[in-house]
Protein backbone atom coordinates (compact mmCIF):
# COMPACT_ATOMS: atom_id res chain seq x y z
CA UNK A 1 0.00 0.00 0.00
CA UNK A 2 0.91 3.58 -0.71
CA UNK A 3 1.48 6.99 0.83
CA UNK A 4 -0.80 9.78 -0.75
CA UNK A 5 0.89 11.20 -4.15
CA UNK A 6 3.95 12.78 -4.27
CA UNK A 7 5.52 10.35 -1.28
CA UNK A 8 8.18 8.66 -3.44
CA UNK A 9 11.59 8.54 -1.54
CA UNK A 10 14.38 10.28 -2.09
CA UNK A 11 17.71 10.81 -1.89
CA UNK A 12 18.88 10.54 2.53
CA UNK A 13 20.91 13.78 3.16
CA UNK A 14 23.87 13.28 5.09
CA UNK A 15 23.57 16.12 7.55
CA UNK A 16 25.41 16.72 10.66
CA UNK A 17 22.52 17.30 13.07
CA UNK A 18 20.01 14.64 12.61
CA UNK A 19 16.02 15.84 12.00
CA UNK A 20 14.82 15.51 15.41
CA UNK A 21 11.03 14.39 15.36
CA UNK A 22 8.31 13.59 18.06
CA UNK A 23 5.50 10.94 17.92
CA UNK A 24 1.77 11.76 19.22
CA UNK A 25 -0.54 8.64 19.28
CA UNK A 26 -3.02 7.13 21.12
CA UNK A 27 -2.03 3.44 19.66
CA UNK A 28 0.91 2.13 21.95
CA UNK A 29 1.77 -0.34 18.58
CA UNK A 30 1.77 2.62 16.33
CA UNK A 31 4.46 4.50 17.96
CA UNK A 32 6.67 1.82 18.60
CA UNK A 33 6.57 0.86 14.94
CA UNK A 34 7.36 4.78 13.65
CA UNK A 35 9.87 4.76 16.27
CA UNK A 36 11.27 1.99 15.18
CA UNK A 37 11.24 2.92 11.51
CA UNK A 38 12.41 6.83 12.30
CA UNK A 39 15.56 5.62 14.21
CA UNK A 40 16.95 3.08 11.71
CA UNK A 41 17.18 6.07 8.89
CA UNK A 42 20.33 8.26 9.07
CA UNK A 43 19.57 11.47 9.62
CA UNK A 44 16.47 11.06 11.90
CA UNK A 45 16.32 10.56 15.12
CA UNK A 46 13.14 10.01 17.71
CA UNK A 47 12.89 12.75 20.49
CA UNK A 48 9.69 12.00 22.44
CA UNK A 49 6.23 10.70 22.50
CA UNK A 50 2.64 11.58 23.66
CA UNK A 51 -0.39 9.28 23.82
CA UNK A 52 -2.85 12.06 23.44
CA UNK A 53 -2.52 15.80 22.27
CA UNK A 54 -3.05 17.26 26.24
CA UNK A 55 0.26 16.27 26.09
CA UNK A 56 1.56 17.98 23.43
CA UNK A 57 2.69 21.53 24.63
CA UNK A 58 4.81 20.31 27.43
CA UNK A 59 6.05 17.11 25.00
CA UNK A 60 7.21 20.20 22.40
CA UNK A 61 8.74 22.26 25.27
CA UNK A 62 10.90 19.72 26.49
CA UNK A 63 12.19 18.08 23.73
CA UNK A 64 12.27 20.46 20.94
CA UNK A 65 11.34 18.91 17.75
CA UNK A 66 11.69 19.62 14.49
CA UNK A 67 9.01 17.99 12.86
CA UNK A 68 5.75 16.14 14.85
CA UNK A 69 4.28 13.15 13.26
CA UNK A 70 0.41 13.91 15.00
CA UNK A 71 -2.41 11.58 14.97
CA UNK A 72 -5.53 13.44 14.01
CA UNK A 73 -7.92 11.07 15.99
CA UNK A 74 -7.49 10.75 19.70
CA UNK A 75 -9.91 10.15 22.21
CA UNK A 76 -9.28 13.49 24.49
CA UNK A 77 -7.41 16.17 22.55
CA UNK A 78 -6.99 15.50 18.84
CA UNK A 79 -4.73 16.06 16.61
CA UNK A 80 -6.42 19.97 15.16
CA UNK A 81 -6.52 21.37 18.88
CA UNK A 82 -3.45 19.96 19.34
CA UNK A 83 -1.55 21.52 16.45
CA UNK A 84 -2.77 25.06 17.07
CA UNK A 85 -1.77 24.41 20.67
CA UNK A 86 2.24 24.32 20.05
CA UNK A 87 1.58 26.43 16.87
CA UNK A 88 0.27 29.78 18.77
CA UNK A 89 3.33 29.22 21.30
CA UNK A 90 4.30 33.04 21.72
CA UNK A 91 8.49 32.41 22.11
CA UNK A 92 10.73 29.83 20.01
CA UNK A 93 10.42 28.58 16.40
CA UNK A 94 7.36 26.16 16.06
CA UNK A 95 7.75 22.62 14.77
CA UNK A 96 6.69 21.52 11.14
CA UNK A 97 3.42 18.96 11.69
CA UNK A 98 2.28 15.80 9.79
CA UNK A 99 -0.51 14.61 11.03
CA UNK A 100 -1.47 10.87 10.25
CA UNK A 101 -4.57 9.43 9.10
CA UNK A 102 -6.08 6.04 8.46
CA UNK A 103 -7.95 7.45 5.43
CA UNK A 104 -6.86 9.61 2.85
CA UNK A 105 -10.28 11.37 2.34
CA UNK A 106 -9.92 12.11 5.81
CA UNK A 107 -11.88 15.63 5.96
CA UNK A 108 -10.72 16.51 9.35
CA UNK A 109 -7.36 16.59 7.56
CA UNK A 110 -8.22 19.99 5.40
CA UNK A 111 -8.84 21.47 9.11
CA UNK A 112 -5.42 19.76 10.21
CA UNK A 113 -3.63 21.91 7.34
CA UNK A 114 -5.49 25.16 8.31
CA UNK A 115 -4.64 25.03 11.90
CA UNK A 116 -0.83 24.90 10.32
CA UNK A 117 0.02 21.57 9.98
CA UNK A 118 2.25 21.11 6.69
CA UNK A 119 1.42 17.70 5.25
CA UNK A 120 -0.11 14.54 6.02
CA UNK A 121 0.65 10.62 5.98
CA UNK A 122 -1.21 7.61 5.84
CA UNK A 123 -0.16 5.31 8.85
CA UNK A 124 -0.31 2.24 6.09
CA UNK A 125 2.54 4.18 4.63
CA UNK A 126 5.93 2.35 3.66
CA UNK A 127 8.72 3.31 6.23
CA UNK A 128 10.56 4.65 3.05
CA UNK A 129 7.82 6.86 2.48
CA UNK A 130 7.67 7.89 5.92
CA UNK A 131 11.31 9.09 6.36
CA UNK A 132 10.72 10.87 3.30
CA UNK A 133 7.86 12.79 4.20
CA UNK A 134 9.48 13.58 7.62
CA UNK A 135 12.94 15.22 5.60
CA UNK A 136 10.66 16.75 3.30
CA UNK A 137 8.89 18.76 5.38
CA UNK A 138 11.69 19.71 7.73
CA UNK A 139 13.26 21.37 4.53
CA UNK A 140 10.63 23.77 4.90
CA UNK A 141 9.82 24.91 1.11
CA UNK A 142 7.72 22.16 -0.87
CA UNK A 143 4.22 21.31 0.09
CA UNK A 144 3.78 17.71 1.81
CA UNK A 145 1.25 15.82 -0.99
CA UNK A 146 0.02 18.62 -3.24
CA UNK A 147 -2.29 15.97 -5.11
CA UNK A 148 -4.05 15.02 -2.02
CA UNK A 149 -4.13 18.76 -0.74
CA UNK A 150 -6.26 19.41 -3.77
CA UNK A 151 -8.49 16.53 -3.40
CA UNK A 152 -9.70 17.10 0.39
CA UNK A 153 -10.16 20.89 -1.25
CA UNK A 154 -12.37 19.83 -4.03
CA UNK A 155 -14.59 18.32 -1.34
CA UNK A 156 -15.60 21.80 0.15
CA UNK A 157 -17.84 25.08 -1.83
CA UNK A 158 -15.05 27.69 -2.61
CA UNK A 159 -16.03 30.60 -0.16
CA UNK A 160 -15.84 32.86 -3.16
CA UNK A 161 -13.19 36.05 -2.10
CA UNK A 162 -10.85 34.43 -4.60
CA UNK A 163 -8.33 36.10 -1.78
CA UNK A 164 -9.41 40.02 -3.39
CA UNK A 165 -8.60 41.24 -0.08
CA UNK A 166 -4.78 40.26 -0.21
CA UNK A 167 -4.38 42.46 -3.25
CA UNK A 168 -1.73 39.69 -4.40
CA UNK A 169 0.49 41.56 -7.55
CA UNK A 170 0.72 39.58 -10.67
CA UNK A 171 3.49 37.65 -9.91
CA UNK A 172 2.75 36.68 -6.85
CA UNK A 173 -0.33 35.48 -8.04
CA UNK A 174 1.58 33.14 -10.18
CA UNK A 175 3.76 32.42 -7.46
CA UNK A 176 0.94 31.17 -5.64
CA UNK A 177 -0.36 28.92 -8.37
CA UNK A 178 2.98 27.04 -8.75
CA UNK A 179 3.24 26.86 -5.07
CA UNK A 180 -0.17 25.09 -5.31
CA UNK A 181 1.42 22.56 -7.95
CA UNK A 182 3.65 21.54 -5.07
CA UNK A 183 6.87 23.55 -6.71
CA UNK A 184 9.65 23.91 -4.38
CA UNK A 185 11.76 27.73 -4.40
CA UNK A 186 14.09 26.52 -6.63
CA UNK A 187 11.39 24.88 -9.37
CA UNK A 188 9.54 28.23 -8.96
CA UNK A 189 12.62 30.59 -9.82
CA UNK A 190 13.01 27.99 -12.82
CA UNK A 191 9.43 27.91 -14.24
CA UNK A 192 9.62 32.10 -14.00
CA UNK A 193 13.20 32.67 -14.62
CA UNK A 194 13.63 34.72 -11.28
CA UNK A 195 16.44 33.86 -8.44
CA UNK A 196 15.83 31.78 -5.75
CA UNK A 197 16.37 34.71 -3.25
CA UNK A 198 13.68 37.00 -5.08
CA UNK A 199 11.31 33.91 -5.44
CA UNK A 200 11.82 33.18 -1.50
CA UNK A 201 10.68 37.15 -1.26
CA UNK A 202 7.58 36.51 -3.30
CA UNK A 203 6.46 33.38 -0.92
CA UNK A 204 7.20 35.72 2.07
CA UNK A 205 5.05 38.85 0.44
CA UNK A 206 2.16 36.16 -0.28
CA UNK A 207 2.27 35.12 3.48
CA UNK A 208 2.18 38.25 5.00
CA UNK A 209 -1.08 39.38 2.22
CA UNK A 210 -2.57 36.08 3.13
CA UNK A 211 -2.42 36.61 6.94
CA UNK A 212 -1.13 32.98 7.57
CA UNK A 213 2.01 30.84 8.70
CA UNK A 214 3.47 28.89 5.77
CA UNK A 215 2.93 27.72 2.55
CA UNK A 216 0.92 24.72 3.37
CA UNK A 217 -1.95 27.25 4.67
CA UNK A 218 -1.48 29.35 1.71
CA UNK A 219 -1.96 26.57 -0.14
CA UNK A 220 -5.47 25.40 1.22
CA UNK A 221 -6.54 29.27 1.29
CA UNK A 222 -5.43 29.43 -2.70
CA UNK A 223 -7.95 26.00 -2.99
CA UNK A 224 -10.52 27.07 -0.77
CA UNK A 225 -10.85 30.93 -1.89
CA UNK A 226 -11.44 29.34 -5.72
CA UNK A 227 -8.08 31.01 -6.18
CA UNK A 228 -7.18 27.65 -8.06
CA UNK A 229 -9.40 25.71 -8.97
CA UNK A 230 -9.05 21.85 -7.20
CA UNK A 231 -10.12 20.25 -10.55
Amino acid sequence: MTAPHGAAPGTRPDDAVPVRVAIVDDEPLVRTGLRVVLDAEPGLTVVGEADDGAGVPQLVAETRPDVVLMDIRMPHVDGIAATRAILDRPRGEPPRVVVLTTFENDDHVLDALQAGAQGFLLKRARPAEIAHAVRLVAQGDLLLFPDAVRRLAATRPPSGDALASARLTEREGEVLRLMADGMSNAEIAGELYLGVETVRTHVGNVLGKLGVRDRTQAVVRAYTSGFVRAG
